[in-house]
């Protein structure tokens, strides 16, 4: 009896010692990671923070000096020696989730700062930089205009000193990188000129204004100096590669999207989806065109699409049954009932994105717009160019495209962030998820019947234009896939790419020259299929498990509801297993 009564006592004892260490290291990461965020993360991406709605950081600016880049690299070995001596096993599934995330989030900034270096190599991070972190102080009205016009006067003064760090560090860069700054400049030079002091003219205070016209011409005339010195002096000296090669490009994937699979595997899963889809895109040309070939039906679906005055109202026209259709079919669960503002995109994001959303970061209480922003011809291009950009916003893609931006895409996942699990579910996350999420929606409105006669479109034709122009967005992913892999591990020239986009991807001239330069600068932007496809295989993991009980809205809600982390941590989450992604 007392031996019974002894292992009772102990087994008691060892439980609620089992409880403390793990209530221990509980608070032990959250303590760590909230240090990681608040004096690694957000001091070296000030404007970051702001665009988070953390405005503690607003007078300052990101500091590219090789002094700076070294304190960034010692504090990021530092947390991550820190984070990674808590022991996973003590931490319950979300919190286990979000220490792979930070530790995932740590390493991949390394990998930047020490292998990428992109300081070195990419002229446009300074300007564009700069023009960002006036715009996320500019762009929304979460302070009096005094109080914002302060900070940014804080941020120009230091801006003049960013672009004499460029010219130190700046060495061989790739020409493409270094075309596609000077490309830029002038709407950069632009946006200081005349947008940023058409912000701030409900400011008050004469003594703040007359301060901000000195640092507003000092960075006008500092972006114009950076422009003729990008052209006379860095220009042809601009020799270098751009690739990221194999090895770099893995590790990238494992640390942003935790997906390990070799690239030649990756490869033969996105020629497959590829083929896929070329193979219904061309059934479906054939029964609207039967004596034309795929490509000639491309060019006709790339011509009915809006006049360039009309696009903005175009999209916006769309909203009605697109959410109309979400609420009737239950596809999610819309936590709003307020839009998102149509705007035309920040001129230092034109040269790489056609159309985007911008919305607040999680802990923005004062002003939650949201903005989706959408890229018009450029008034410099010839009508051939403008035909052919526009190409790019067809009857099937701008439904596509908003869909993807705003409703079920993009916007709704915004929208759902304030019920992720953690503070670090609210400001990290994974582009495999994000993007992801939103190419998969493409695909699963047009699924569930969207698309069809009396659903967002007029007549059965139609419908399969709506029908062409989601799988030519689809394409436009493949291509990405396969460019992005192909292109950096050197099996692919720069000019090999744009072809690919033409021929494979089904794609115009014009916007198959934008997404090889987005490519040359973000390897891995796979990560639209990559989610895409590891989404639709967790909802069909997924199904398979629950049976009869499976609800398509219930698994959007209970997706959605993770925050936005790679895909391997929802997938543990929602089937309690570690079975592949993919």
């Amino acid at each position: 009896m007392k031996t019974i009564l002894a292992t009772a006592i102990l087994g008691a004892t060892m439980t609620v010692s089992a409880q403390a260490a793990d209530h221990h290291w509980q608070q032990k990461f959250e303590q760590l990671s909230n240090q990681y965020l608040d004096n690694v993360y957000f001091r070296y991406q000030p404007s970051a923070a702001t665009q988070t709605g953390l405005h503690n950081r607003d007078g300052q600016l990101e500091d590219y000096s090789q002094k700076s880049i070294e304190a960034e690299r010692a504090a990021l070995h530092e947390a991550e020696t820190k984070i990674e001596a808590v022991p996973a096993s003590e931490l319950n599934p979300t919190t286990r989730g979000d220490r792979a995330l930070v530790l995932g989030n740590i390493r991949s900034q390394l990998l930047t700062l020490e292998v990428i270096r992109p300081w070195e190599k990419n002229a446009d991070n300074y300007s564009s930089t700069c023009a960002n972190a006036a715009f996320v102080l500019m762009e929304r009205k979460f302070a009096s205009p005094d109080e914002r016009l302060r900070s940014l006067i804080a941020r120009e003064k230091q801006m003049p000193a960013l672009f004499a760090e460029a010219k130190k560090n700046l060495k061989n860069p790739p020409r493409i990188f270094t075309e596609i700054a000077i490309e830029q400049l002038p709407d950069i030079e632009s946006f200081f000129e005349h947008d940023v002091p058409l912000a701030f003219t409900e400011a008050q205070d004469a003594a703040l204004k007359a301060e901000f016209a000195q640092s507003n011409a000092a960075v006008v005339a500092a972006l114009k100096d950076y422009a003729a010195w990008l052209k006379i002096d860095l220009l042809p000296r601009s020799n270098g590669n751009f690739r990221i090669g194999a090895e770099t490009f893995h590790k990238k994937l494992v640390y942003d999207e935790m997906v390990d699979l070799p690239l030649d595997k990756l490869l033969e899963i996105g020629w497959a989806d590829l083929r896929k889809n070329q193979q219904q895109f061309n059934a479906i040309a054939h029964e609207l065109e039967p004596g034309k070939e795929p490509r000639a039906v491309v060019e006709q679906l790339g011509a009915i699409h809006p006049a360039p005055d009309q696009l903005m109202a175009t999209f916006r026209s769309t909203f009605d049954s697109i959410i109309g259709f979400i609420h009737s079919h239950h596809i999610v669960t819309i936590p709003s009932d307020v839009r998102p503002t149509l705007e035309e995109t920040p001129p230092f994001m034109r040269a790489t994105t056609t159309a985007s959303m911008d919305t607040p970061g999680a802990f923005e209480t004062k002003a939650t717009e949201a903005y989706f922003n959408v890229t018009l011809p450029d008034p410099k291009m010839t009508p051939e160019e403008v035909e052919g950009y526009m190409h790019g916003f067809n009857v099937g893609t701008i439904i596509s495209t908003a869909v993807h931006e705003t409703y079920p895409g993009h916007y709704i996942q915004f929208l759902w962030v304030p019920r992720a699990p953690s503070r670090i579910r609210k400001i990290l996350g994974a582009n495999s998820n994000a993007e992801g999420w939103a190419h998969y929606t493409e695909q699963m409105m047009l699924d569930e019947g969207y698309g069809q006669p009396g659903l967002g479109a007029k007549d059965a034709r139609e419908a399969k234009l709506i029908r062409l122009g989601q799988l030519q967005d689809a394409l436009l992913r493949n291509a990405r896939f396969i460019v992005g892999i192909e292109m950096h591990t050197g099996k692919m020239s720069f000019e090999q790419a744009e072809d690919f986009f033409e021929k494979e991807g089904y794609q115009s001239k014009q916007s198959a020259i934008v997404e090889t330069k987005r490519g040359a600068g973000d390897p891995t932007y796979l990560y639209y299929t990559l989610g895409k496809l590891e989404i639709l295989k967790l909802r069909a993991d997924l199904e398979k498990k629950q049976g009869k009980n499976f609800n398509l809205q219930k698994f959007h809600d209970e997706f959605l509801s993770q925050g936005f982390p790679p895909i391997k941590i929802v997938r543990e989450a929602m089937l309690g297993d570690d079975s592949p992604a993919l």
